[in-house]
């Protein structure tokens, strides 16, 4: 007989409320909070509070769940002006970078353990894969250049896919056909970047003029559609997981209607997917099996620091001449997290030889490599000269339709470094039915005059009519960009 429903709800309650000021703990520590995440999962699991749990079956259900949510949060929260620069350096990463590491790991972990060619290719399929929740979660706080971020955050949220197609294509006894087998990569990938492109587009075409009548509705149906995109990806045997971060990256930079709230709930689902998942994870694992992974797993970490990412790096980044500095950052940088634990669980529930192994293994480089890593990472910017010292902020710009006004309300904030820093509002030459209303500075809100100058850290209202909207926002934004002479410079603000 189960728990009672008062109890379970308790207890998932408390493990949340304890992982939220686990939050805290690893900031002020330095220590990644994933790993703490993991350790309430240890905690309560078999060797220590009882709870039994081994279902890896379930495992892999609810780690695919989170996964989605993980990569919704990713892709919402992923500027394009950040990704852009980098955009082919994070696609060769997240493609040809997983195909190198996996063969490199494959080759190296056949020679060093005794595993036959088809498993060690499958052991390295399941570590060629960087975490989206390890790097959203610590690369945003570390302080690096924008183009390293946007490089890193477009791998962690592209590669699940090409690495769950690997895991599952080496987990089964099928033998492989070296014709049909890219071909058949080729299309789940290239067939689920169309669909979450078209859920994407559409989404935000739909969202942009809906008038729904609560401010919530409009983060679930966000958050709703990128679960969609997953669902109808695997639905035409396509990557389900690609559909999710391009639906999100799509539906993140498009002008949707109080974006903030979007992000902000999107966040939270991303940590709540986080803290499940790693609970989940640690509860799965056995102590006592850890122990005779140690070994392995030290191998395995060698290979994947000094050989299989290094070269998959350098592979992909050295045709965009990427110096050797942020190659140095970019192999250092390739996180693992969730995401390598639940492929092992992939190929564990489809029976492959030595998945259980697999999974223990995987589970203590986690450790290990998150330890190593995630903990460095801002050392080593230092060192290397890759940090962000002086890159601009992107302004802040929000939206909210004003239903029966015809109108919207676009809120804007002044970010440190801005060009809009010393512009008064009548240089700001708004077009037509756009005005600014209120002014918020140092917590005082005042109706400013068109002699107002502006500050950093500012805030702004602004009433536009519909049909000035976007107007109005490459104005704020041009001006952000190239000061009170933006028209002369040429600067529109298209994003």
């Amino acid at each position: 007989m189960g728990l009672p429903l008062e109890v379970l709800l308790g207890v998932g309650a408390a493990v949340v409320l304890l992982a939220v000021l686990a939050v805290r703990v690893s900031v002020r520590v330095g220590l990644p909070s994933l790993l703490l995440y993991l350790g309430i999962g240890v905690l309560l699991g078999e060797a220590v509070l009882g709870v039994e749990f081994s279902d890896a079956a379930l495992t892999e259900t609810l780690g695919i769940a989170a996964l989605v949510l993980i990569l919704t949060e990713g892709g919402l929260t992923t500027r394009w002006s950040v990704v852009r620069p980098a955009l082919w350096i994070g696609i060769a990463l997240s493609t040809l970078g997983v195909a190198i590491s996996i063969a490199v790991a494959g080759t190296a972990l056949h020679l060093l353990l005794p595993l036959d060619w088809r498993t060690a290719l499958l052991w390295g399929a399941v570590l060629s894969v960087t975490d989206a929740a390890a790097v959203f979660s610590v690369l945003r706080t570390i302080g690096v250049s924008k183009r390293l971020v946007g490089a890193l955050e477009l791998e962690s949220g592209l590669n699940d896919a090409p690495a769950v197609i690997a895991v599952i294509l080496l987990a089964n006894d099928d033998p492989l056909d070296w014709l049909t087998t890219p071909a058949q990569i080729g299309y789940e990938l290239v067939a689920g970047a169309v669909i979450g492109g078209l859920l994407g587009l559409g989404g935000a075409w739909a969202l942009r003029r809906a008038a729904l009548p609560a401010t919530g509705l409009y983060p679930l149906a966000t958050v709703a559609m990128c679960v969609l995109a997953y669902a109808c990806g695997q639905g035409a045997h396509a990557s389900g997981l690609l559909a999710t971060y391009v639906a999100a990256l799509i539906l993140g930079n498009a002008k949707l209607p109080h974006r903030s709230d979007t992000v902000s709930f999107a966040e939270g689902m991303g940590w709540l997917a986080q803290i499940g998942l790693f609970v989940l994870l640690g509860l799965y694992s056995s102590p006592g099996r850890l122990v005779d992974a140690v070994v392995p797993a030290l191998v395995v970490c060698a290979v994947t620091l000094l050989l299989a990412r290094p070269l998959s790096v350098v592979a992909s980044a050295a045709p965009f001449r990427v110096p050797w500095r942020e190659q140095v950052f970019l192999s250092w940088a390739g996180l693992r997290g969730a995401v390598p634990i639940v492929l092992a669980s992939i190929a564990l529930t489809a029976g492959a030889p030595d998945a259980q192994r697999l999974v223990d293994v995987v589970f203590v480089v986690v450790v290990i490599l998150t330890l190593l890593q995630g903990t460095t990472l801002g050392w080593l910017a230092r060192r290397l000269g890759v940090g962000s010292d002086g890159e601009v902020q992107e302004i802040e710009v929000d939206a909210a339709p004003l239903d029966e006004l015809g109108a919207d309300l676009i809120q804007v904030r002044v970010p440190p470094g801005s060009k809009l820093r010393g512009v008064y509002l009548r240089e700001l030459r708004l077009p037509e039915g756009a005005t600014v209303s209120l002014l918020v500075r140092d917590g005082s809100g005042f109706t400013p005059s068109p002699d107002t100058r502006l500050r950093e850290l500012d805030q702004l209202l602004v009433v536009a009519t519909a049909d000035v909207r976007d107007a109005t926002e490459r104005r704020i934004r041009a001006v952000d960009r190239a000061g009170r002479l933006a028209r002369w410079r040429g600067e529109t603000g298209e994003s």
